[in-house]
């Protein structure tokens, strides 16, 4: 039997409104996630953000994606086509099958 540890989350991450150039000028990823955070509780949004900045991330401007360890304001993020406001935020609990959208509303001015 495997470790609770070793098992995984299949998920789908998209990216639009331009953040897609910080994850190699991709916007969809097909992702295998940990189950669990460092501390052995189930892995949510926050902490999917984190490993995508960790694991994903090739552009060295991770502030255009979070500030202080949070999703950038300006950021929307939608969970399976819903707000994530109305599905507890980044405290949200990764499912099977998940697709989790970042869409930048960041513009210069």
């Amino acid at each position: 039997m495997s470790d609770q540890k070793d098992q995984t989350i299949d998920i789908t991450v998209d990216f639009s409104g331009g953040l897609e150039i910080l994850f190699s000028n991709q916007k969809h990823h097909a992702l295998s996630v940990p189950a669990q955070d460092s501390e052995g509780k189930p892995a949510n949004v926050g902490f999917l953000i984190n490993y995508l900045c960790q694991t994903l991330m090739t552009d060295p401007r991770a502030d255009l994606f979070v500030l202080g360890g949070e999703l950038r304001p300006g950021i929307l993020c939608l969970i399976n086509d819903c707000d994530w406001e109305l599905e507890e935020e980044d405290a949200y609990v990764l499912q099977p099958g998940d697709n989790i959208l970042f869409i930048s509303t960041l513009h210069g001015g």
